[in-house]
């Protein structure tokens, strides 16, 4: 029954995450940045960059649901749980930022939730240490795309910047964290691998 219970708080969290509006437990730290004048072409460059952002936070929290699913130690459960709720203040900072753009999510975030906690599940059977790992390989390659977003977005937009440099700092933590807790380093080979999938969703969610 244990079980069950928690498959259907996971598909109770799931549906909130896709389909209604996150709530920041965090004061959005582009908030008190005053929005900057942008070309047409810069708007909707900025905009794209940060629906990538927010299905990419679509995706950490499938990731940590499915996880702590399988989890097999409380305490990893709890952490990762705890990375997720944190994960929801970039989520809400994303929409609400997409919403000042005058643009929207995309439309393939059920899918890429889907594929996420599926994945996450998985990676938590193989054990805490490898799930644990995967956490820090992850946020690994989040951290190299926001570090490429702060480059790409428009210089005068530092409203967005002023998000993605919060993210940027949380994730790295998130990674930290999963290590000290003993989590197994992946291979170098394997996060490339990661690299190439993650290309998919940046692609295609970037426009749609």
């Amino acid at each position: 029954m244990a079980l069950i219970d928690d498959i259907v708080i996971g598909l109770d969290r799931a549906l909130r995450t896709v389909a209604s509006a996150p709530v920041a437990e965090r004061a959005n730290p582009g908030g008190p940045v005053a929005d900057a004048d942008m070309q047409d072409t810069e708007r909707l460059h900025a905009a794209g960059l940060m629906r990538v952002n927010h299905t990419g936070e679509i995706c950490a929290q499938g990731l940590y649901e499915g996880q702590a699913l399988t989890a097999k130690d409380d305490d990893t459960r709890e952490a990762l749980l705890s990375a997720a709720r944190e994960e929801t203040d970039h989520l809400a900072w994303c929409q609400e930022r997409l919403e000042e753009l005058h643009s929207k999510p995309s439309v393939l975030n059920p899918l890429f939730y889907a594929a996420s906690y599926a994945m996450g599940a998985v990676t938590g059977l193989m054990g805490d240490r490898v799930s644990l790992g995967f956490v820090e390989a992850t946020e690994d390659q989040v951290c190299r795309h926001l570090e490429t977003h702060m480059e790409a977005l428009p210089e005068q937009d530092q409203k967005s910047r002023a998000i993605i440099t919060q993210m940027h700092e949380d994730e790295a933590r998130h990674g930290a964290d999963a290590m000290a807790k003993g989590g197994a380093e992946f291979p170098r080979p394997v996060k490339d691998l990661m690299s190439l999938v993650s290309k998919v969703m940046t692609e295609t969610t970037y426009r749609i």
